[in-house]
């Protein structure tokens, strides 16, 4: 069972026609007749570039803020037409316009990838909270991972864009993962290419032991920086202790520098590593005022 939690993830009107003037022939709903783009996908790359600006700005915000971004880095695609064509054909689905615009959400992909976990979870609730990006579906396989043992947080967003000089709103599903995550991710789909989807028996088990490695390394380096930023607490608290009453200055005295430190925090990353010292990241979960969670298989 996979945790996912499904607002609602049915296309706009904007998304199907722009799908229909970059996939089809006038006066037909057959996906790309010649086997590419009828048209460049310019709405979907619109969409992409906003969603990405409004992550870079709050990429800044953390920056100016806390002191460093938890952003390690930010990738965007474009579905390829044959892999459209596969994931219908895989889903048993005549490759046609309706079939795509109902069941193909990731046309537009976005990956960000971090250091340590709870920084994931730090961005879905700042995402939560945009004016201008709408959550339609989280599926979390962090907490609960799938049984290769692929661990990701797929987010599925309604984003601005723009068709034929009018607003309109598409899908981008987001996919959130860390660095140990993300390198089990390329292997697993490396794999996945090179035996058509049938990958040996041995090498499924091998995946499976790599993936509760790179979980096991998530979970220590999370313990690290909570270690690290506790202990530069307690420097900071021994430091001001020491620091002498300050005097009044003349008029020709110069003010020393203000003290540099090394990591400023906010509070709910604070609260996360206090429940991770405490051993309760499990109980971790994303939670939006008004929303209810369900818990439903995912395919």
């Amino acid at each position: 069972m996979n945790r996912m939690t499904d607002f609602s993830s049915a296309p706009e009107d904007g998304e199907r026609e722009a799908l229909r003037q970059a996939a089809c022939a006038p006066g037909e709903e057959r996906l790309f007749p010649d086997g590419s783009w009828v048209s460049s996908p310019e709405a979907y790359k619109q969409a992409l570039d906003n969603l990405r600006l409004e992550i870079e700005l709050i990429r800044r915000e953390w920056k100016s803020a806390e002191g460093f971004s938890p952003i390690e880095h930010i990738k965007t695609r474009i579905k390829e037409p044959a892999s459209i064509i596969d994931k219908l054909s895989r889903l048993e689905l005549p490759p046609d316009l309706n079939q795509a615009a109902e069941h193909i959400h990731d046309i537009a992909g976005m990956r960000i990838v971090f250091p340590f976990v709870t920084d994931i979870y730090l961005l879905l609730e700042r995402i939560g909270r945009h004016p201008d990006l709408r959550i339609l579906q989280i599926k979390d396989y962090i907490m609960n991972p799938k049984p290769n043992g692929y661990r990701s947080l797929h987010v599925l967003l309604s984003v601005p864009s723009e068709l034929g000089g009018r607003a309109c709103r598409l899908r981008v599903e987001l996919q959130m993962r860390t660095l140990a995550m993300d390198f089990w991710a390329s292997l697993d789909h490396i794999l996945l290419y090179k035996y058509n989807r049938k990958v040996p028996e041995h090498l499924q088990e091998e995946l499976a032991s790599a993936a509760g490695a790179a979980g096991e390394l998530d979970r220590k380096m999370l313990t690290l920086r909570s270690e690290v930023l506790f202990f530069s607490e307690e420097e900071e608290k021994r430091l001001a202790e020491q620091q002498p009453e300050p005097q009044a200055l003349s008029h020709n005295q110069i003010l020393p520098d203000a003290p540099q430190h090394a990591v400023v925090r906010s509070e709910p990353e604070r609260r996360a590593d206090h429940r991770y010292r405490r051993g309760e990241d499990e109980n971790v979960q994303s939670s939006y005022p008004g929303r209810k969670s369900t818990s439903t298989s995912s395919n």
